[in-house]
């Protein structure tokens, strides 16, 4: 079921907490929709972009803040949104979330029947990979809320969730026991659950997410999945001599084929790489076309067989190794020839950040990689909140970046000091998926023990 929405939010004044922030997905989102957040990542990297975007932001600890710091976020917080980690569900991961997914099934009902969070947590510390707990973060974050004499008990009204599509399961789950069971003090919720592809929604890459949208009970009508407003993107369109199930990859040079459209003629047509990276915007100076580009991973379920596409087709999902795909250019209709390589400002707009965004820090294309599609974002918070579908271009203009003083501002309330990281953040070496859990000091460093300031959140920037 997909949603028909309208122009009035549900709530009078939403305020989103965005948990496992990246480098500003969901906020950015939030951003083009007029909605104030903020966002928790642990990643310092992570957070110096989010602080050049302006964007409020918390450099901690998720499960931290939870046990240490959670008086200290606002009140008015009533969208609770987040995609946790995934590389332990993703496919290009170990895949030990995969493989525990039936036993965290056993910690949500464990949660929502009220057990007490030292014996979760001591039975979670078993788990191979402590990013795999990560999963239960928003539904922790979910009953914190109604224990919480800050906010006088009251739940969130709203929660929005996105994940690789493993783990669809759990949020099958998750919408199982929030429906009929809810949360200990008897809070329900109407859920909505399913796999979205981002092209679907205007964002110029494949990219398949598992998404949870919930609506606290008798808050409107039950949720729906945003609607899609792009047609699907279908491989085999681009190759009419593939024999039965194999879809044969394009040559370097090789005239592709328009596709035939059949979709819904309501639909606007998918947005292809060439759509978003062509014409000169900002900073960026166009990319001549045609291009075609070979993904740094495998296709088909071969990873000896790297993926190629065209300028006119969408970028296959934007991956931590979207600065190795390498971009092939025309000399003439003959000759091609190694081009550059995707800029991350590039790279970011086919994620569908809006160009020139300040992209700060180390891995940037890991950054980049993680994030979740702002543009997506869009449609996930529109349908949660009952909003009429963004338009396309919502995200085209280039992004205006914090001044150095907003910086220093933004740095100051996250970090602790206006330069630089304090003994509050997290340690790089604390994000080692090999132990079993952050040492224990980490809880006071990662919400700041007594150098936390009175707010976690600072004033939202005069510039967005």
């Amino acid at each position: 079921m997909t949603s028909t929405a309208s122009q009035h939010s549900i709530l009078d004044k939403p305020y989103v907490l965005d948990l496992f922030a990246g480098p500003g997905g969901l906020d950015v989102a939030g951003h083009a929709l007029d909605l104030p957040s903020i966002g928790i990542e642990w990643d310092r990297s992570a957070c110096l972009t989010r602080y050049a975007a302006g964007l409020d932001t918390l450099h901690a600890d998720v499960s931290a803040v939870r046990r240490d710091a959670f008086e200290s976020l606002p009140p008015e917080i009533n969208v609770l949104a987040g995609g946790p980690p995934c590389q332990t569900y993703s496919v290009a991961g170990k895949g030990s979330g995969r493989q525990a997914l039936d036993e965290v099934k056993t910690f949500i009902e464990r949660l929502t029947a009220g057990d007490s969070d030292e014996a979760v947590d001591r039975d979670l510390s078993a788990l191979p990979d402590p990013r795999t707990a990560m999963v239960l973060e928003p539904l922790r974050y979910a009953i914190q809320a109604t224990r919480s004499p800050n906010r006088d008990g009251r739940p969130y009204d709203v929660i929005v969730l996105e994940q690789v599509p493993a783990v669809v399961a759990l949020w099958e789950h998750y919408a199982t026991v929030l429906k009929r069971t809810g949360l200990p003090d008897g809070t329900k919720y109407d859920v909505a659950v399913g796999v979205l592809s981002t092209e679907t929604y205007g964002v110029p890459q494949t990219r398949t997410r598992a998404v949870l949208i919930a609506r606290r009970e008798g808050l409107g009508e039950p949720p729906s999945l945003p609607a899609a407003t792009h047609r699907a993107y279908e491989a085999k369109a681009w190759n009419r001599r593939e024999l039965a199930a194999q879809v044969r990859q394009p040559m370097l040079g090789e005239e592709i084929e328009e596709p035939q459209e059949t979709d819904d003629s309501t639909l606007l047509p998918w947005r292809s790489m060439g759509d978003v990276l062509e014409e000169p915007v900002g900073t960026h100076p166009g990319r001549a076309v045609p291009f075609l580009v070979r993904s740094n991973y495998g296709s088909s379920g071969n990873p000896g067989r790297r993926g190629v596409r065209g300028d006119r087709q969408p970028a296959t999902t934007v991956t931590g190794r979207i600065s190795r795909f390498v971009v092939f250019e025309h000399l003439n209709e003959i000759v091609l020839r190694e081009g550059a390589r995707f800029s991350m400002n590039e790279a970011g707009m086919l994620q569908s950040f809006p160009p020139d965004y300040p992209w700060s820090g180390t891995a940037q294309a890991q950054q980049v990689g993680n994030a979740v599609p702002p543009l997506f974002g869009t449609h996930l918070l529109s349908a949660a909140l009952g909003l009429a579908a963004p338009d396309a271009d919502v995200l085209r203009k280039p992004w205006q970046a914090a001044t150095e003083s907003q910086r220093s501002k933004l740095r100051g309330h996250g970090c602790g000091a206006s330069d630089a990281c304090t003994d509050r953040c997290p340690r790089p070496e604390d994000q080692d998926p090999a132990g079993s859990k952050p040492p224990a000091s980490t809880a006071s460093r990662a919400v700041g023990g007594p150098r936390r300031p009175d707010t976690l959140v600072s004033p939202r920037s005069s510039s967005l």
